[in-house]
């Protein structure tokens, strides 16, 4: 069977989806969060410098390997090396993926829950115990998250089986400008409340006395998650990129979209959170525990709270689509079969999977494995081992496998380009010795938690 591959039809569409793909559910909860906890500005400050110097050519280097080879994660290692073993490197990516999707599809219908229970304006109370049931309520529930769950994978099903193009480029087209006009209404908001200025103040002004060796590697961790780097995604868009597409320039725009789009939603939610008293290091249950409480008190908060859970759900679908894709790109070149059997194939692995997480909430909580739920074990399956794996292989292979030849030539379009020479082999540099030390580290770090 001939599979006819599809592609971006333009550079903005490109920007946005691998943009789209970066944003999401980490940068609306996790980065604040991290900010809460390790010194405000402080912690920016060291996220900056591990974004846009390290992370920056580690994204390089995935773009190179699916622009040049024009296949999936484990076809590109087939056409750039073949007869090796090198495959490997795109399987763990295919199957990091898989893992991600199963337990981020659960949180994805946590935020259709919410949105829905928003929209009536009875989600906002003014008792954060009452807020604390009801989310231990939700989580633990054996039938509710199901179905939100079905109909999160559901929504992203459908914008994948309509191709790259008519799909993922559309939808990101149209919901990645609606996705950060809306984030920016929600922090103009926060910021005229009164006592807003402190937060603005915790964000601007360093802390460095709560810096310690977790905050470099909390910073490095949040940066390699909310770049999707070592899961396959920014491969596997890249090999829908056009020969023509300026490699550095894309990776450029996308980590400052993606770190614009985390410190926006810092704004939105810090001087909300100082104006009401609330501690900056609530924990993971700023989102749905700490923001209700908060919007019960603001005036206007019904719907503010409409707005960040229509946002929240948003951002959690722009990456789910960018995750599922390199699944069913898989399955549909290594398989030979149609872009609609894929798609099917792979909601149904991930149905299943994501079933498991959820009820690992409730019913299923007791059942183990190496200790962790079935939720935790995804979790930290891929953040602790096949993303970090993932990201090594990729540096190791574009930094000592590929000739430095056809590294100059994919970040120059064969010449076509006119790069600064020491900015060239700075990040061959990074990629070359840095970045694997780094990784290592963030792996052994992680496993010794």
């Amino acid at each position: 069977m001939e599979i006819k591959r599809d592609n971006f039809k333009s550079s903005f569409g490109v920007l946005l989806a691998m943009a789209g793909s970066a944003v999401g559910l980490g940068n609306l909860w996790r980065f604040p969060y991290l900010v809460g906890t390790n010194g405000g500005a402080a912690f920016i400050i060291i996220y900056l410098f591990m974004v846009f110097v390290l992370c920056l050519p580690i994204l390089f280097s995935e773009i190179i390997i699916g622009r040049k080879s024009q296949s999936n994660a484990f076809g590109a290692f087939k056409v750039l090396a073949p007869g090796s073993k090198w495959g490997i490197v795109g399987l763990i990516a295919v199957i990091g993926s898989v893992s991600i999707i199963s337990f981020y599809s659960v949180v994805g219908g946590w935020t259709i829950d919410y949105l829905f229970r928003s929209v009536p304006f009875s989600l906002t109370s003014s008792d954060p115990e009452k807020l604390e049931g009801l989310f231990s309520g939700i989580v633990s529930s054996s039938w509710e998250p199901l179905i939100y769950l079905l109909i999160f994978l559901g929504l992203t099903a459908l914008i994948v089986i309509v191709g790259v193009q008519k799909g993922i480029e559309k939808f990101s087209k149209v919901m990645m400008p609606f996705l950060f006009v809306t984030v920016l209404v929600i922090a103009i908001r926060s910021l005229t409340l009164p006592g807003a200025s402190e937060g603005v103040s915790f964000l601007l002004k360093p802390d460095f006395s709560k810096v310690t060796a977790d905050t470099l590697l909390n910073a490095l961790g949040q940066a390699f998650f909310s770049l999707s780097i070592g899961c396959g995604t920014m491969l596997t868009y890249a090999s829908y990129m056009k020969k023509s597409e300026k490699i550095v320039k894309t990776s450029s725009l996308t980590s400052v979209l993606d770190t614009s789009f985390a410190l926006i939603a810092g704004l939105a939610i810090m001087p909300a959170v100082f104006a009401y008293g609330i501690s900056p290091g609530e924990g993971p249950g700023l989102v749905f525990i700490t923001l209700p409480h908060i919007f019960s008190q603001m005036p206007g908060g019904s719907i503010i709270s409409i707005l960040f859970f229509f946002v929240l759900f948003l951002a959690a679908v722009t990456s789910s689509i960018s995750l599922l894709e390199v699944i069913v790109a898989y399955i549909i070149e290594e398989f030979k079969v149609s872009r609609k059997a894929s798609v099917g194939i792979s909601f149904g692995i991930i149905m299943i999977l994501g079933i498991l997480c959820s009820l690992s909430q409730g019913v299923l909580s007791d059942v183990k494995i190496f200790g962790y739920n079935f939720f935790d074990f995804f979790d930290s399956l891929s953040a602790n081992i096949l993303m970090p794996v993932g990201g090594l292989l990729v540096v190791v292979f574009v930094g000592w496998k590929m000739k430095k030849s056809d590294y100059i030539n994919e970040i120059t379009n064969g010449g076509t380009l006119s790069i600064k020479g020491w900015l060239v082999k700075f990040f061959y540099f990074i990629i070359r010795y840095i970045a694997p030390v780094v990784i290592i580290t963030i792996m052994v770090a992680g496993l010794v938690r």
